[in-house]
């Protein structure tokens, strides 16, 4: 029985990297059929000889910031659709204005602008920050969170999301994703060039083998260079971690992580909206290779950390 559960975890995380890698990879393949239909294959085979490495450089990291950064500029949009989450305005409930004055003083603690407060309708205990200026991001929770944890412990997770803001992460993250698919693009197409020179001797323009080698390599290339972002991704959770300890206080970011890991034991379904999953304070168990490509450290790890710094 324990085999099953914890082949089912695997299985799981596996769909998570996946959907996570797809995203990236659709961002690389819309950038490289653009590039195709500019013409930019012909501008950069001068003459049937070699690249102009600099403008293949230059090309790609336009394409590749570009996503990214569209990415990060519609991410409160996209969060609050995928997510449905409910934006407070004006507080109908006791729950939603001390959700809101909480948030409120944390956001003068971290000396940020105060965020977007809003509610998602999830079982599952979770909450994600997102949003492009730090000034200007959305903060939100889920239903069941809410229903389950103690105010102290949802305070402290609240601190850790708008630790995330203070810190810039989101954009952080963007710039990482940036520099990745630039290289990933650009790696990918003088591989597929020396395929097409020195494998097939194609001695002038590109031909089918090119643009083969250059997909299969841009797939892999994005799959090793995705364990980059995601090794980025669990050090800015140790910083919200302690983002979370500093404006709430560090008892309660332990009680709160040792919650969902509790909760998480007890298999309750992760109903985040992958896109948003790496942005949440939790992604779930990660074993083996998975692991590689978790967005967050494993939650023991992380209530370690905090263990071994002090109150401040």
């Amino acid at each position: 029985m324990r085999e099953e559960v914890d082949e089912r975890k695997l299985e799981v995380g596996v769909l998570r990297i996946g959907l996570f890698l797809l995203t990236n990879m659709a961002v690389l393949a819309v950038a490289s059929v653009t590039l195709n239909l500019l013409g930019v294959g012909s501008y950069l085979d001068q003459s049937g000889t070699g690249l102009n490495l600099t403008g293949l450089l230059i090309f790609c990291a336009v394409f590749g910031f570009s996503g990214a950064f569209v990415s990060l500029f519609i991410s409160k949009w996209m969060a609050k659709r995928s997510a449905r989450v409910h934006i407070i305005d004006t507080p109908r409930t006791a729950d939603e204005r001390w959700l809101l004055e909480t948030v409120r003083e944390l956001a003068q603690k971290a000396g940020i602008g105060m965020p977007e407060v809003g509610i998602f309708p999830a079982e599952q205990s979770n909450a994600f920050a997102t949003g492009w200026n730090k000034n200007n991001a959305l903060v939100a929770v889920s239903a069941g969170m809410l229903a389950r944890f103690n105010k102290n412990e949802v305070r402290a997770v609240m601190a850790h999301e708008i630790g995330h803001v203070a810190n810039g992460d989101m954009v952080t993250m963007s710039l990482i994703q940036g520099v990745v698919n630039t290289f990933v693009m650009f790696f990918a197409r003088i591989i597929g060039h020396l395929f097409d020179r020195v494998v097939l001797k194609n001695e002038r323009g590109h031909g089918p083998g090119y643009f083969i080698a250059t997909l299969v390599s841009e797939l892999i290339l994005a799959f090793l260079a995705n364990m980059i972002v995601a090794w980025f991704s669990r050090r800015r959770e140790f910083r919200a971690d302690y983002a979370g300890a500093r404006f709430a206080d560090r008892d309660s970011m332990i009680s709160a992580l040792q919650r969902l890991q509790d909760e998480m034991r007890a298999h309750v379904p992760n109903q985040m909206p992958d896109t948003f999953k790496a942005f949440g304070i939790s992604s779930g168990f990660n074993k083996g290779m998975a692991a590689l490509f978790a967005t967050h450290p494993p939650l023991d790890v992380r209530i370690d950390a905090l263990r071994r710094i002090g109150s401040e």
